[in-house]
């Protein structure tokens, strides 16, 4: 039954499904510990994941990962360095039972289990990413499907970034930000190709679109839950969109297909509930399966089980917390960041990523920028 009022609710993907990552261990450098904390060089060769001994490590990893999924409590895998420096397989549990009796190695490599605990939503943002913006908007704001309202709740997320397809400018978000609708369900329409994309999102208008602008329109390519990508965009509507693709707190990115990540990488993002925050790149390969919603806060669900994802350390909900999906991930310098990854998931000390090679190919577009 449809509840007689509605509150909003963040679109968090990991509300109540198979993944809820938390790490004890990561997240204590000054890049998560303080997100305001100055930008730092990136060197992209001295870190090791492109080394064949790293590459053998995440064959290893991709070999033991369906057996080590099927155990109880066991929900995820990646690769990652030990804290010498050597790449080390991660396995991410639920329970101290399986914590417990986890394999100290496979096939002769070191193993690094963490324990879950479950996400924690709501947050601020020094600079507001939720107010109305006056037209062309910045991304890294707040925003969604105009009708993401159903079953007593409104949902939304983050605007992240613009991105040229064929020539023309849309803005990227997630999947489950701009078209998870596809059950009539509780609001009695679908997500479609030509829907309005607004800013703010409805959770930041008292769940009234009057109350936001129209910025786009949605193109709808339904990337889950057929594809490894969480993935969505939507048509610029004239005049109403930075032609640069400025980003609250971050700037123009670099144009073009971005950079793949490194584990110890220093990344930034831009988001709808955390503002400009900074983290750590924790690690790479990793294999997660996720239960999704098919309508806002509720709706029939299916599971996808994603491989090859970027795992970055969220201490605190430092880096990302609900709402902030669709955020871009980029690297942590200050003048033109190359984008790394867009961000979809996450818990109190783990968020995830694709890559953004795989998103821009699933959508045929490259980064706007300089």
């Amino acid at each position: 039954m449809r509840s007689s009022s509605i509150h909003p609710r963040y679109r968090w993907l990991l509300a109540g499904i198979a993944l809820i990552l938390v790490i004890g261990i990561w997240g204590c450098s000054g890049t998560d510990d303080s997100p305001l904390a100055p930008t730092a060089t990136i060197d992209n060769g001295l870190q090791g994941q492109l080394t064949p001994k790293f590459q053998s490590v995440m064959a290893i990893q991709d070999r033991n990962t369906p057996a080590l999924m099927a155990k109880r409590d066991v929900i995820g895998t990646a690769t990652t360095l030990d804290d010498s420096g050597e790449p080390a397989i991660m396995l991410l549990v639920t329970s101290q039972e399986a914590m417990d009796v986890a394999p100290k190695t496979i096939e002769g490599v070191p193993v690094k289990v963490v324990l879950t605990d479950k996400i924690v939503a709501m947050g601020t943002a020094a600079v507001s990413h939720t107010a109305i913006q006056a037209p062309p908007i910045q991304l890294g704001t707040s925003g969604g499907w105009r009708y993401d309202l159903a079953n007593g709740y409104c949902c939304g997320g983050t605007i992240g970034s613009l991105i040229s397809v064929g020539g023309t400018q849309r803005v990227l978000s997630n999947y489950h930000v701009f078209e998870a609708d596809i059950v009539s369900g509780g609001n009695g329409i679908v997500a479609t190709t030509g829907d309005p994309i607004i800013q703010p999102g409805l959770i930041d208008v008292n769940c009234a679109a009057t109350g936001a602008q129209n910025v786009a329109t949605l193109v709808k390519t339904s990337s889950l839950p057929s594809t490894n990508v969480d993935c969505s965009s939507a048509n610029v509507i004239s005049g109403m969109v930075s032609p640069t693709g400025s980003i609250l707190e971050i700037g123009v990115i670099k144009s073009g297909t971005g950079i793949a990540a490194f584990v110890g990488q220093l990344v930034k993002k831009s988001g709808r509930t955390t503002g400009l925050t900074r983290s750590k790149v924790s690690g790479l390969n990793a294999t997660i399966s996720i239960t999704y919603e098919n309508e806002c806060a509720g709706g029939t669900a299916f599971t996808k089980t994603f491989t090859g994802q970027i795992l970055v350390a969220n201490k605190a909900s430092k880096f990302l917390k609900g709402g902030d999906s669709g955020s871009l991930m980029v690297e942590d310098i200050i003048t033109s960041p190359r984008a790394i990854g867009l961000l979809f998931a996450g818990s109190n000390s783990i968020a995830i990523a694709n890559p953004i090679g795989p998103v821009l190919t699933f959508l045929g577009g490259t980064m706007v920028g300089n």
